[in-house]
């Protein structure tokens, strides 16, 4: 299944919002008395064309693939935001980045050891990004009240171990994992967050902090001078793996909604050697991933040198994959697979950096990526998801969807198939797309992000409407029809704004009605103002 090939018709129409559709649905009495588990896994950069199913040839993902064959592979899923922190809030609350309380990465730069990866362990407070307003419902909220067990295990970002945000503070009954999301992406860290508590899992004199160079003299391309990254360490993926294992273990008896948030395949670039032996064989010798191209300056720009770098990103993949396929079988064992919804997607689109080999990899096919198209652009490449949903107890062939949505779409699904009330949210229930039922459909989707340059984008049926370079005055939106896949499709080239003032007119006034004055004085931007 190549969705490279595919045709799209999608049109939008207006329909109610979730909270105005009536209390009990079609698609509710079409759901079994016996309330269905719902895995939720969250990759975090990877893109549209990472995954063989939307025609990745390089690396393999058999498990996801075989996923989306026996369930729903989605075209036109988006993200809310480009980048970590706001793209997981809006997923978590249902609210796209015009209404969003978190609508950027917010670090504390004021504080000497926000990026320091040891002394940290002695600052708690030190650790995470901006959290969520208390009494915020959230998925894991929402799904506590349906009466489910609750767990996310990987990347959280919306708050400190310490602040009153924190995952156990935000309705998770279980956590394992990174709080914060900068500790996230040093896959061999001092320790890990269990239920509040620290889980240390390796020894502080082993632990290498991201930065750190080749020894004086060690030879790039020699595989052995890479050993003291990861040697005689524990792996936090495997880590988090075994507690994905033990919380469906623990909860196999009752309905459990579980999140795996893996940091999985954002820089650096690490994965199990014999991973990347795999993908040396498949690719032959490649160039190493340098001292100074890892390590441009100071923190967040630098990671670890690489030996094989495009070998390993394949490796993380697949190995995720991987580890994918062996929860599907121990579901299997454990007689719950075919009443577990599974949802497989990513945060946003691929990185742009040295120590993400995107490009060669053409992660975001058909679309473009690298440098001002994919992670932090609101263009295909940085906001368009692989979106895979499978439940085998309702879905006995595979099918594809171009149904258009995005992330605040979980939310209004979760609220159907339990049954219980939909906060306000910006969503619409995918839950009759799940089970073959017709489709309401979002009138436009809506996106503000005020980092790089400052961009808005809407997106009405067919077309797309495109604000670029905000901060630096620009006023003009570009106009896209991108109803065929490509890499062009956003070029200058393409641009029709002129030849359809009516739809820009319409695009304008979809963004004055979905902007509100944001929480952070940061997040505005002048355009809104004007």
């Amino acid at each position: 299944m190549k969705i490279k090939n595919l045709t799209r018709t999608a049109l939008c129409v207006a329909v109610p919002t979730a909270a105005a559709l009536p209390t009990l649905t079609s698609c509710q009495q079409a759901v079994e008395a016996e309330k269905p588990n719902v895995i939720f896994i969250l990759m975090d950069d990877a893109g549209y064309g990472d995954f063989s199913c939307y025609g990745q040839t390089r690396t393999e993902t058999p498990n996801i693939d075989a996923l989306a064959q026996s369930g729903v592979l989605f075209t036109d899923i988006y993200s809310n935001c480009p980048v970590s922190a706001p793209s997981r809030g809006c997923l978590m609350t249902g609210l796209h980045m015009g209404h969003a309380q978190v609508r950027d990465n917010v670090e504390d730069h004021s504080n000497p050891v926000t990026w320091d990866f040891i002394n940290i362990d002695n600052h708690p407070e030190a650790e995470g990004q901006m959290g969520l307003v208390d009494g915020t419902p959230t998925l894991g909220t929402v799904m506590q009240s349906a009466g489910y067990a609750t767990g996310m295990v990987g990347k959280w970002g919306l708050g400190s171990p310490v602040g009153g945000s924190a995952p156990w503070d935000r309705g998770f009954d279980f956590y394992y994992g990174c709080v914060c999301q900068r500790l996230a992406h040093n896959y061999y860290p001092l320790y890990l967050w269990k239920n509040g508590e620290k889980v240390y899992i390796n020894d502080r004199d082993k632990v290498t902090i991201p930065g750190t160079k080749l020894d004086k003299g060690a030879d790039p391309r020699d595989i052995r001078s890479y050993d003291k990254y990861s040697k005689d360490k524990v792996f936090s993926p495997d880590a988090m793996y075994e507690n994905v294992i033990e919380f469906v273990d623990t909860n196999k008896d009752k309905p459990f909604f579980l999140m795996w948030t893996t940091p999985f395949p954002h820089s650096p670039l690490m994965a199990p050697q014999e991973w990347v032996d795999k993908y040396v064989a498949k690719y032959g010798d490649e160039e190493p991933l340098s001292d100074e191209k890892c390590n441009p300056g100071k923190w967040p720009h630098n990671y670890y040198p690489c030996r094989y770098p495009r070998a390993t990103y394949s490796a993380m993949i697949s190995y995720f994959d991987y580890q994918v396929g062996q929860l599907v079988a121990h579901l299997k064992e454990l007689g719950i697979y075919d009443n577990t919804i599974i949802i497989i997607t990513s945060d946003n689109g691929p990185a742009n950096n040295n120590s993400s080999p995107t490009v060669w990899m053409d992660s975001a096919a058909p679309y473009r990526c690298g440098k001002g198209w994919g992670k932090r652009t609101l263009h295909e490449g940085g906001i368009r998801m692989p979106f895979i949903a499978s439940w085998p107890a309702k879905m006995k062939e595979g099918k594809v969807s171009n149904h258009i949505g995005y992330f605040a779409d979980i939310m209004p699904t979760l609220c159907e198939l339990t049954g219980v009330e939909t906060p306000q949210t910006d969503g619409i229930s995918l839950l009759p797309t799940l089970l073959g039922k017709e489709q309401p459909q979002h009138e436009y989707l809506y996106w503000e992000f005020t980092d790089f340059g400052g961009q808005v984008a809407v997106r009405w049926g067919n077309w797309k409407g495109l604000i670029e370079n905000i901060h630096s005055g620009n006023r003009t939106m570009k106009l896209f029809d991108i109803s065929t896949p490509g890499k062009d499709i956003e070029a200058d080239d393409k641009d029709v704004a002129a030849q359809h003032p009516e739809i820009v007119e319409r695009m304008w006034r979809y963004i004055k009605e979905s902007h509100t004055t944001p929480i952070l004085p940061r997040f505005e931007m002048e355009i809104f103002n004007e």
